[in-house]
């Protein structure tokens, strides 16, 4: 099972991260390259614990339809997504947030397995990974971008930051 690990340290408290890690617009935003839509289920705002949302989007010429649903919640350290019905033969995707020195560290975990058996392993090794690993990247980098300026408050109701 392919496992993606990546590490983004942030400038901004640990609760704006968290909630910009699950809003469903901002996600939106990082996912343009693939007009990424959410079509039914949580279609706005922040997503939380058993909620769940359809996403509609353009993989390698082809639009697909993904279900995922939250999992696991503990706000503002951890939050687990998991495809209920899509493409892959499944996956878990872990969002870790934690404190350090003024920062935040954003860790994601996505583990997926891929359909086709053999067939799927070898899509896997030859560009799946790398694909899933630059859109994962391209959305921390969006989130990174409006966690550390002010385009946060376009995103999160921002009376609650205070």
């Amino acid at each position: 099972m392919p496992r993606i690990e990546l590490r983004t340290e942030i400038q901004a408290k640990k609760d704006i991260v968290f909630d910009l890690s699950r809003s469903i617009d901002l996600h939106t935003v990082s996912t343009k390259q693939t007009n990424e839509t959410a079509i039914a289920g949580k279609t706005s705002g922040l997503i939380g614990l058993n909620e769940s949302v359809i996403w509609k989007a353009k993989h390698f010429g082809i639009y697909q339809k993904l279900t995922s649903k939250v999992t696991e919640f503990d706000r503002p350290n951890y939050f687990v997504d998991e495809m209920v019905k899509g493409a892959f033969k499944s996956f878990t995707h872990e969002h870790h947030f934690e404190d350090l020195n003024g920062k935040t560290i954003m860790t994601d975990v996505f583990d997926y397995r891929s359909p086709f058996g053999l067939l799927g392993r070898l899509i896997d090794s030859l560009f799946l990974k790398k694909y899933m690993t630059d859109l994962l990247e391209k959305r921390n980098q969006i989130v990174k971008e409006f966690a550390e300026s002010d385009k946060w408050k376009e995103v999160l109701n921002q009376k609650i930051y205070s």
